[in-house]
């Protein structure tokens, strides 16, 4: 299931379809998850989407359950308030509006889609220009080095793919520049 929605531009991939299948504009997929490595992957992909005159395709994926690690033996009753897909619509647009402001430039596409995260990502970037993830993501295990999304995007993908570790910005691009003052990016 996928649900797209904001566009800043019209005639591209809708629910249902890969976001390089038969679009005629190249496009960088960049999976975002509300985390700090994704405000800075979102950076990265813009930048790189400016640089190869691609649109910019932003993906937030959620798992029923499993998202956040509560699948398993032992684990009977989740809050009864407990919505992932929310929770992902409110992170993803909470780093959308960071990076952007309030207005999507042309080019760039807010893309929700349900399913396991890296074989989502995987999916829509078959095509595409890049893929650029964070190094990790709103998961557990904060001392692993590179988290297990990023770490099957990179083994699996039929693309280029970023893994942006640290917190150094891109160059500063004409579409995300001036967003945040003296931030460089």
């Amino acid at each position: 299931m996928s649900e797209v929605e904001q566009t800043g531009q019209a005639g591209q991939a809708g629910p249902g379809e890969r976001a390089g299948a038969g679009a005629a504009e190249p496009v960088v997929v960049v999976g975002v998850d509300g985390s700090e490595s994704s405000v800075l992957a979102l950076r990265w992909g813009a930048h790189l989407a400016a640089a190869s005159g691609a649109r910019t395709l932003v993906v937030g994926v959620w798992e029923a359950y499993s998202a956040f690690g509560l699948v398993g033996e032992g684990w009977s009753a989740l809050p009864p308030d407990w919505d992932p897909e929310k929770i992902v619509h409110t992170e993803v647009r909470h780093v959308v509006a960071h990076v952007y402001g309030n207005d999507l430039p042309p080019g760039v596409e807010v893309r929700f889609e349900q399913g396991n995260v890296a074989r989502v990502l995987l999916d829509l970037s078959a095509d595409a220009v890049a893929l650029v993830v964070g190094s990790r993501g709103q998961g557990g295990f904060a001392s692993l080095l590179l988290g297990s999304v990023s770490a099957a995007c990179a083994a699996h993908a039929t693309c280029p793919v970023l893994v942006v570790h640290g917190d150094r910005p891109p160059p500063t691009a004409p579409s995300v520049a001036g967003r945040e003052a003296g931030s460089g990016g």
